[in-house]
């Protein structure tokens, strides 16, 4: 928002601002629905349609960017023909996988897209992930074919021996002759990239699996989300309208494109209008403003940690000079909202809440600071979202004397659910579940306020107010969030177990002042005699991608538990990594170390004052 408009707020009378406010929603979601209820009238049109209508009306109009390469909007339609061929030819067809391991590149959305036009299901592999967690997102899906980057292959070979039946390994990009996989490069072109002839086409409907999209849970490795093509659609017609994007657009991802606010909403937003769309290999605070400025981007799809970053980087010369209207995503946290819509000029901030395969979608339209969205009274009947009271000790909702669940008061914390239907008048509320049905039955909630009625269980504690925003609270479970990425305590406390010399571990997430999310700690019993600890860096770095490194250890001489035998840590959440809470010695992550210190008073107050990197 600018200076101009932010004067021009204050002016406003309560009455003025209330009807802004309504309008903002209102505006907005009508052109969210307009896009997204037409894809269920036309059963047969998926993305993979609408990509060749897009490549014959904007043709050589550049689609996907980045510093090695670029494809318009003919070139990314030919490049999926091309895959698609590849695939039908080493017999991909309706319904089979294939496992993608990629950096981001304009090339991933040509993959997927071509894979899909061949019928197939893209599985977009995490590319942090190494050995057991790799192995076991690939058997997950059990993909017939895998399409590796040559970057990539030595990580993926880290966990290629762990998976049987493993799946036919194709290769993008130079390796070696001696190498025991196969030269995609040489395959594609082989075939051609004209349009697919009806004989080559496959019969797709919206209800067919596109992507397995993976998110981590509460239960422990990850969880390989389904997204029909339905959905695939929703997603980007839906956001793109929620932004009001435009052809003259030029959005900006640096976020992974194997997750799908990188991969199919930031990308869709602009794509589905005939926008473009700029691609980062990674984010980087200290070119992004070169990127963004020297790019002419216009949008920005952000997480909250990578405001906060941009927020601590020193000045930059371009941080005010872009062309940015609006910037979306979710997480932006409440304590940095308006210093960083300030600092930088942004004229307006889309905030919203969703989930790669949750139902529960929410909007804050008109920039109220610090909600995740809002759903005001007069709308509630579009969206069947409630928050119910939450219990603590059972982690689940508290049921009354009935067995049914209670709605939350106005202000009162409670546990975002969404109920699970299949009714194109609300698009939204649709739960297509993971590759695992014992998954995917863990996230419904049966008998809710009715018998028979079904709610997918966000796992997120948020309040709303009195006129229908939402905002957030925590997260339950075994779960906290670090550096954008979900990390699962049991995942973790995992791969400690396994290391020499750990006889019991508990992992926990901690705050760290000045820093979104939670930081990874562990609580560890240890054998003096075998446990090494120069030696635990190296283990974690096998076993756990960089965020889910625990960064603070605790040792103790035992862990609590309850009767049930179940870990406690609410007292161990409390004492978090100060030194003096208790005699237990603890210890950090020191990079410039390259390992683990003892923290003492000096250090963890240099932690908290936020003058060491972590």
């Amino acid at each position: 928002m600018s200076a101009r408009q932010r004067r021009s707020r204050r002016k406003e009378t309560p009455m003025l601002a209330r009807l802004r406010s309504e309008w903002a929603y209102l505006s907005g979601a009508l052109r969210a629905l307009k896009r997204v209820k037409p894809i269920a009238r036309a059963p047969n049109r998926t993305w993979c349609d609408l990509a060749e209508d897009l490549a014959d009306r904007f043709g050589d109009k550049p689609a996907l960017l980045s510093d090695e390469e670029t494809l318009t909007f003919r070139q990314l339609d030919e490049r999926a023909n091309r895959y698609a061929r590849w695939a039908r030819a080493e017999g991909i067809g309706k319904g089979d996988c294939v496992a993608l391991l990629m950096p981001n590149r304009p090339e991933y959305l040509a993959v997927w897209l071509g894979i899909a036009r061949a019928g197939g299901v893209t599985a977009l592999l995490n590319t942090n992930l190494r050995h057991d967690a790799l192995a076991h997102s690939i058997r997950l899906v059990s993909p017939k074919l895998a399409v590796v980057d040559a970057s990539l292959l030595e990580a993926y070979d880290t966990a290629s021996g762990l998976t049987d039946p493993a799946p036919e390994t194709w290769v993008l990009g130079p390796v070696a002759e001696d190498a025991a996989c196969n030269d995609l490069g040489a395959a594609l072109d082989a075939v051609s990239g004209t349009r697919l002839s009806a004989s080559e086409r496959v019969d797709l409907t919206i209800e067919d699996l596109c992507l397995y999209i993976y998110t981590s849970g509460t239960t422990g490795l990850p969880k390989a989300a389904k997204l029909n093509h339905y959905r695939v659609l929703a997603i980007m017609n839906g956001f793109s309208a929620a932004v009001n994007a435009r052809a003259d657009d030029r959005v900006y991802v640096c976020l992974p494109l194997y997750h799908s606010a990188g991969g199919v909403l930031g990308v869709g937003i602009a794509l589905s209008v005939g926008g473009s769309v700029l691609i980062a290999e990674r984010f980087s605070a200290a070119r992004f403003w070169d990127d963004v400025v020297d790019n002419d981007c216009t949008v920005f799809q952000y997480i909250g940690e990578l405001c906060r970053y941009l927020l601590n980087a020193p000045p930059h010369p371009k941080e005010r000079a872009h062309r940015l209207r609006i910037v979306d995503g979710n997480g932006l946290r409440p304590d940095i909202w308006e210093a960083f819509q300030a600092r930088f000029a942004i004229p307006r901030i889309l905030e919203w809440y969703a989930a790669t395969e949750g139902n529960a979608v929410l909007f804050n339209f008109d920039g109220t600071v610090g909600a995740i969205g809002r759903i005001p009274g007069w709308a509630k009947s579009l969206f069947s979202i409630e928050v119910v009271r939450f219990d603590p000790l059972s982690r689940a909702p508290e049921r009354n004397t009935e067995g049914f669940c209670s709605r939350c008061e106005p202000g009162e914390t409670g546990e975002l659910i969404g109920e699970v239907l299949n009714d194109f008048s609300k698009p939204s509320q649709r739960f297509d579940g993971y590759a695992s049905r014992s998954e995917t039955e863990k996230k419904i909630l049966s008998g809710v306020f009715r018998r028979g009625d079904r709610w997918f269980r966000t796992g997120d504690l948020v309040r709303r107010d009195a006129r229908g925003y939402f905002y957030f609270v925590d997260r339950i479970g075994d779960t906290f969030r670090w550096k954008g990425e979900n990390v699962s305590t049991t995942e973790v406390a995992g791969t400690l177990s396994g290391i020499p010399g750990v006889l019991e571990a508990t992992v926990y997430g901690v705050a760290v002042p000045g820093r979104d999310g939670r930081a990874g700690m562990a609580a560890l019993v240890v054998d003096e005699d075998t446990f090494d600890l120069a030696g635990l860096p190296a283990h974690l770095e096998r076993g756990l991608p960089d965020y889910a490194r625990p960064l603070f250890l605790r040792f103790r001489s035992r862990l609590d538990t309850t009767s049930t035998l179940k870990q406690r840590k609410l007292e161990l959440v409390e004492e978090a990594y100060d030194p003096g809470a208790s005699p237990d010695p603890v210890f950090v992550s020191d990079p410039v170390a390259g390992g683990f210190v003892r923290l003492d008073r000096d250090l963890y107050d240099r932690v908290q004052a936020g003058e060491v990197r972590l």
